[in-house]
């Protein structure tokens, strides 16, 4: 079926695309069809389409199997990649701790995304830091160099402009980053140490990262401090622990302490579980030092415990 076999209508840009099929098309099912007919798409983008209602197969709501064939008009209105409305202001709230004409130190509430992905196009640490600092927007990333998860509460840097942003990464890549985390995790866990592990996906959890079979695994290097030991209201055992990293992989943190058999509280991920009323995984970057962009000095910051990690502390029996 040639494109110059279909009439095509395109009225105006506000409204929808007009396709009729010729009576030499053979039938075929519609995502099929439309696939053809919109290359610049994908078939899972026109599928969402269908399943949203912006296709209609002659004026009556179309379905994804739907069979279509001679004669038939397809009209689609076309949406938007959600990418591309992403990087949009966006009213957030976040905690500034500091500010300079090179950086912005953020503490990051639990629950906010750092940056628009699959899902949370909107909404996200760095729709609100658009919104704050404008200017941001004539930066990669809006000058973000590294990354916190969703429910991860704590201190991030962001560069104000690409020279800062080039001398922090780089300060990242030769680890002289520093970052001190508190995680409550499961279990007594004594002394200090390391863990010297690479992580990669899980080749059996996509949504996961693992130590054990790792796909593409990259280095990764966690150093621990058991501070406090103590029982949960539920009579669990619980450990205090101070964290430090070397290096910045997804769920670092999260996979290292499982892999020794201590899960953070709340990660229900990787295996932990709520006590003491958490409700995700109980882990905070508390401290952040960095050489400063414009003199190379080192600068340092902290942030307090996020409310409900802190409360979940105050319910623990700790030991003397």
């Amino acid at each position: 079926m040639a494109d110059t076999d279909i009439t095509k209508e395109n009225l105006s840009d506000d409204e929808p695309l007009g396709f009729t099929l010729p009576i030499t098309a053979l039938p075929d099912r519609l995502d099929k069809v439309l696939a053809g007919l919109l290359p610049d798409h994908s078939r899972s983008r026109l599928q969402s389409w269908i399943e949203s209602g912006h296709v209609q197969v002659n004026d009556q709501a179309a379905k994804i199997r739907q069979r279509v064939g001679p004669g038939d008009h397809i009209t689609v209105w076309e949406q938007a990649a959600p990418e591309q409305s992403a990087f949009v202001p966006q009213p957030v709230r976040f905690e500034v701790i500091a500010q300079s004409p090179d950086y912005i130190v953020v503490n990051k509430p639990a629950g906010l995304v750092t940056h628009p992905g699959a899902g949370n196009w909107q909404g996200t640490l760095l729709n609100g830091l658009l919104y704050q600092f404008p200017e941001l927007a004539h930066v990669p990333r809006a000058g973000i160099v590294h990354r916190l998860d969703k429910d991860t509460s704590g201190l991030l840097v962001v560069a104000r402009h690409e020279r800062a942003q080039t001398h922090l990464v780089r300060q990242l890549q030769a680890r002289t980053v520093k970052r001190e985390y508190i995680a409550l995790v499961h279990g007594t866990l004594s002394g200090s140490g390391s863990v010297v592990e690479p992580i990669g996906r899980d080749p059996r959890v996509p949504v996961r990262m693992a130590v054990q079979n790792p796909v593409a695994p990259k280095e990764a290097i966690t150093h621990y401090q058991a501070t406090r030991r103590g029982i949960s209201p539920e009579g669990q055992p619980v450990t205090l622990v101070s964290c430090r990293l070397e290096t910045g992989r997804t769920h670092q943190i999260r996979v290292h302490l499982m892999s020794l058999g201590h899960p953070l509280v709340g990660d229900t991920l990787y295996g932990g579980r709520g006590l003491a009323g958490a409700t995700r995984q109980l882990l905070h970057a508390r401290a952040l030092s960095f050489n400063d962009p414009a003199d190379n000095q080192p600068v340092s910051f902290q942030a307090e415990l996020a409310a409900d990690f802190a409360a979940a502390l105050e319910r623990m029996t700790w030991q003397a």
